[in-house]
């Protein structure tokens, strides 16, 4: 009888394990969902400035136009992708976008009358701080990656993602990580 109570009594306790483990995994696959979805808004936002800054430099910048048409033609490319489920040309084309962005400074001070206007000045500090925003939420979304992919690569954590694969063993591209880097952590995973 006393054996029987201490066989329930562990069975309970690897049950108790095991399903907190699973709750765990799924709370960190829905955090790297959520910094997803905060990496979309600053695209969002980022998208909605070049608006407004194509509107405002239009008439002022004539070389400059194909900067512009740059930009519309990768965030064309991007919302495709994302429509497509296609995660790497989406981050490639938001990246390009992020480059340009880069250089829009100096490419305004060739035009004195578009620096010196108050909109196009607002616009850059929205844009800067867009990037900077944008390239937080991208460093959060990798972190929560990497924390996720540690857990799930432990012992019993790894018992739990093999028995559960379909809801648990998720495989999540990093954004801006080089190709160097991303074979690195590729090379790293474990399967059991």
């Amino acid at each position: 009888m006393v054996a029987l109570i201490i066989i329930v009594v562990i069975l309970a306790l690897i049950f108790g394990y095991v399903l907190m483990t699973y709750n765990s995994l799924i709370a960190e696959i829905e955090a790297v969902k959520n910094s997803e979805r905060q990496i979309d808004v600053q695209l969002d936002r980022r998208a909605k400035v070049f608006d407004s800054l194509i509107s405002v430099v239009k008439k002022y910048m004539d070389y400059e136009q194909t900067t512009l048409k740059d930009v519309t033609a990768l965030r064309n490319q991007a919302i495709h992708a994302k429509e497509k489920g296609d995660s790497e040309t989406r981050m490639a084309a938001e990246n390009e976008i992020s480059k340009i962005a880069g250089g829009l400074n100096v490419q305004f001070e060739n035009y004195p009358d578009l620096k010196a206007n108050q909109n196009v000045m607002q616009l850059q500090e929205e844009i800067t701080s867009t990037e900077n925003k944008l390239a937080f939420s991208k460093q959060s979304f990798n972190d929560s990656i990497e924390k996720y992919n540690a857990h799930k690569k432990s012992m019993i954590a790894g018992i739990v993602v093999n028995m559960f694969k379909s809801k648990l063993d998720e495989d999540f591209i990093y954004w801006q990580v080089s190709d160097e880097k991303r074979q690195v952590l590729e090379d790293s995973r474990v399967e059991l």
